[in-house]
């Protein structure tokens, strides 16, 4: 008999906490079991009420969230979703997070931000890694981390006239990082869609610029996309791939959202399918949800190559899966190969 997702609600606002719990008991298949103001309480709480998912801030008193994240993931390795505020430092934070083992992030409701649409998206990341095995992957990672990332050794011709897009969703900013460190510097041009809130893709930028070879950066109206750049749509914005001539340039806009995203891959994808063609390769990465699978497949018809992560690699075998059944991925390959795939068909 299938039971509902149990989940512990771990932060010092009581608003917060009242917010999350009512919200989430509307929701089908989701039992909020309790609460907690602080870590030291969600410790026993975890033990009395064993739930299946943790909600975790990472801004608390007695003990921030990011060391109670790390004695979890260590001693009690569970799914966990970041409430961060759409700040500077949380964003920082919540990148922070991620890189430990947190699976997804999400925006504290604010004026600015509809505690129905948070809701909604945040039962859904809930459903999407409630079943993941954190273990697992934590050991995966860990063996990973052993070996330093295969950067190509072999240069590529420069080239400003080839395009690699990238989408992704839950389990994404590692897995965009395993792919851009892989990057030689004068790699192709990259455009890339993760779903994130806003404010948190400048700190994902940020952070991924410090440790890549090629430049990265949050993407601005009218950057141009060339070779040894990546670019990342702003969070509660499309990024659409346009061209002036030989110069290819992306359009950041607001819009209406496309598979409850915003940004979403597929806008992304038909984009780069229209004004690049046979000119690019689209790889679609772990995710929940179909977005990105029409988009690829646009791009595959308009001769573009494509990729999908496989599903042993993958953290929610969600969009890969959706493209796969689509036939819109010419290869599936593991996260470790998807760089080297790349590069190879864009030579």
């Amino acid at each position: 008999m299938k039971t509902d997702i149990r989940v512990l609600v771990v932060d010092d606002s009581a608003i917060v906490r009242k917010i999350f719990t009512e919200e989430l008991s509307r929701e089908r298949g989701i039992e909020v079991v309790g609460s907690a103001p602080d870590p030291y309480v969600a410790r026993d709480k975890i033990v009395k009420l064993k739930p299946d998912v943790i909600t975790l801030d990472i801004e608390m008193p007695r003990m921030d969230g990011l060391t109670f994240l790390k004695k979890l993931m260590a001693f009690y390795p569970l799914p966990v979703i970041i409430v961060s505020s759409l700040t500077q430092k949380g964003g920082k934070l919540a990148m922070e997070a991620l890189s430990l083992g947190a699976l997804e992030v999400i925006a504290k409701p604010t004026v600015a931000y509809s505690v129905g649409d948070m809701s909604i998206q945040l039962a859904d990341k809930i459903r999407a890694v409630s079943h993941i095995n954190v273990m697992g992957k934590k050991q995966a990672a860990q063996i990973k981390d052993i070996v330093k990332p295969e950067v190509p050794i072999h240069s590529l011709a420069a080239t400003t006239n080839k395009i690699i897009a990238i989408g992704a969703s839950t389990g994404g900013t590692e897995a965009i990082k395993e792919v851009l460190t892989r990057m030689p510097p004068n790699a192709p041009g990259i455009v890339i869609v993760q779903h994130m809130p806003a404010q948190f893709t400048t700190a994902f930028s940020e952070r991924l610029d410090s440790l890549c070879a090629v430049n990265v950066k949050e993407a601005v109206d009218g950057d141009s996309v060339v070779t040894g750049k990546a670019l990342i749509a702003p969070g509660n914005f499309h990024m659409l791939l346009k061209r002036s001539g030989a110069r290819y340039y992306v359009q950041v806009k607001s819009g209406p959202m496309v598979h409850h995203q915003r940004p979403a891959a597929d806008v992304l994808f038909k984009s780069v399918a229209s004004y690049a063609g046979s000119n690019a390769v689209g790889i679609i990465l772990t995710g929940m949800g179909t977005d990105g699978a029409e988009g690829l497949l646009k791009m595959k018809e308009a001769g573009a190559k494509t990729i999908a992560q496989d599903e042993k690699s993958c953290v929610v075998f969600g969009m890969p899966k959706e493209a796969i059944k689509l036939g819109a991925a010419e290869k599936v390959v593991s996260l470790q190969q998807v760089a080297r795939t790349s590069l190879q068909m864009v030579t």
